[in-house]
C-alpha cells in the first residue's frame, strides 16, 4: 500500500497502480492453485475471495461497477459493492469505479489450458460504462486501425481495411474468434475473404489486449462476447491506443428495461473504446493464471511463487510488465530457487 504518513491526496495512476497489480496477483495465485482440478466454480470462487480481501488493503473509496453479480446475487464483488480500506484521518482517498473479472477464463483454469488471467480496470467516477451482463458485438484491432473499423460493414471490407492499415495482405492476418455456434457465419466469411483464424474456447478479453501489442501474432478480434469483458477490454485498448468498436446485443424486453435503468438510451448505439471507457485516468491490471500469449502463468516453487503481470496507465502513458517473486518462507542457505 502506498505510504500515507505525509500524503493527503492519493492519485489513482501514480500512487495506486502497483497496488492494483497486487490485487490481481492475489486472485491469480489463489485460482492457479486450482488449475486442472476441473472445478470452474471453485476456481472462480477462490479468485473472488482473494481479490476481495486484497481490496480491503487499498486506500480508495471504491465501487464495483462491473463485477460478479449484476443483480447483487453474488456474495462478493457484486455491482454496487463498496471496496477499500477504512478511511484515515486527514487523508483523502480517491473515489474509484472498478470493473473486475477475478478469473477471466474459468474453464481455461479448470482445464489447465492457456490464457486464463485475473484482470481489473479502474477509473474515476463515471470513467467506465456501466454495461449490463449481456453480449456485445465487437471488433478490436491495433493502433494503426483507429478510426477505420465499421461494425456494420461486411466482414471482407473490414478485413481489407485492417490489412491496408497494417500494410499487409488479408491473407497475412490472423483473426481471433470465440469458438461458438453463433459465429459459424462469421468464420465462413473470414475464410472466404482469405484471412486466417485462431479459434479460442474462452478468453476473448486477453485476445483483445494481445491484438494491440505488436509481436503477439494476432491482428484483430471479431465476434460477439460478453459486454462487461468488452468494457474492461476497452480500458486496456485506450491505454494502448488501439482500435475498438462495440454494440450491446439487446434482444429481450427484460434487457431493454435493464439498460434504461443503467442510463443507456440508445440500445443500438455503436461505441468506440473511448465511449466504453471515457475516464481521464485509467489503470488496467492483469496477471497471468495459466501461460498465455502475453503473460506467463503462476509458477510455484518451494518457498513461494512467481507471477507475471501487466499494468497500463492512460494519463501517464505507461505500459509495465511486472515479474514478481512472492516469498512464503525465508530463503534457505542456498538462496531463492525460482523454479
Amino acid at each position: 500500500m502506498a505510504s500515507m504518513s505525509e500524503q493527503r491526496h492519493i492519485s489513482l495512476e501514480t500512487d495506486l497502480a502497483l497496488d492494483l497489480v497486487r490485487v490481481v496477483e492475489e486472485a491469480a495465485i489463489a485460482s492457479a492453485r486450482t488449475m486442472g482440478e476441473g472445478d470452474r466454480e471453485k476456481s472462480d470462487r477462490v479468485a473472488v475471495q482473494a481479490m476481495r480481501s486484497a481490496f480491503e488493503q487499498m486506500p480508495i473509496k471504491g465501487e464495483i461497477v462491473i463485477g460478479e453479480g449484476e443483480r447483487d446475487q453474488a456474495p462478493m464483488l457484486y455491482i454496487g459493492e463498496k471496496v477499500g480500506a477504512a478511511p484515515l484521518p486527514g487523508v483523502t482517498f480517491p473515489e474509484v469505479h472498478i470493473a473486475v473479472d477475478p478469473l477471466e477464463g474459468t474453464n481455461l483454469c479448470a482445464m489447465g489450458t492457456p490464457n486464463a488471467i485475473s484482470v481489473l480496470a479502474a477509473s474515476e467516477q463515471g470513467g467506465l460504462l456501466h454495461a449490463p451482463d449481456c453480449y456485445m458485438e465487437k471488433i478490436i484491432a491495433g493502433p494503426a486501425c483507429r478510426g477505420s473499423l465499421i461494425l456494420d460493414a461486411p466482414v471482407a471490407e473490414n478485413l481489407k481495411e485492417i490489412a491496408r492499415c497494417m500494410d499487409r495482405r488479408v491473407q497475412d492476418l490472423v483473426i481471433v474468434v470465440l469458438d461458438r455456434a453463433r459465429h459459424a457465419k462469421l468464420v465462413e466469411e473470414i475464410r472466404a475473404a482469405g484471412a486466417r483464424i485462431r479459434l479460442i474456447p474462452d478468453g476473448d478479453l486477453s485476445a483483445g489486449i494481445a491484438v494491440a501489442v505488436r509481436g503477439a501474432g494476432v491482428h484483430a478480434v471479431m465476434g460477439t462476447g460478453g459486454a462487461p469483458e468488452g468494457v474492461i477490454t476497452a480500458a486496456a485498448i485506450r491505454c494502448l491506443n488501439g482500435a475498438m468498436v462495440g454494440r450491446l446485443v439487446v434482444n429481450t424486453p427484460e434487457l431493454e428495461e435493464r439498460i434504461v435503468g443503467m442510463g443507456i438510451r440508445d440500445p443500438r448505439r455503436i461505441y468506440s473504446a473511448r465511449e466504453l471507457a471515457p475516464g481521464r485516468s485509467i489503470v488496467f491490471a492483469a496477471c497471468g493464471v495459466t501461460d498465455g500469449a502475453l503473460l506467463r502463468g503462476v509458477r510455484f516453487f518451494g518457498q513461494g511463487c512467481r507471477t507475471h503481470s501487466l499494468v497500463l496507465t492512460l494519463a501517464s502513458n505507461k505500459v509495465r510488465f511486472v515479474d514478481t517473486v512472492h516469498l512464503e518462507t525465508p530463503p534457505g542457505p542456498r538462496g531463492i530457487r525460482l523454479y
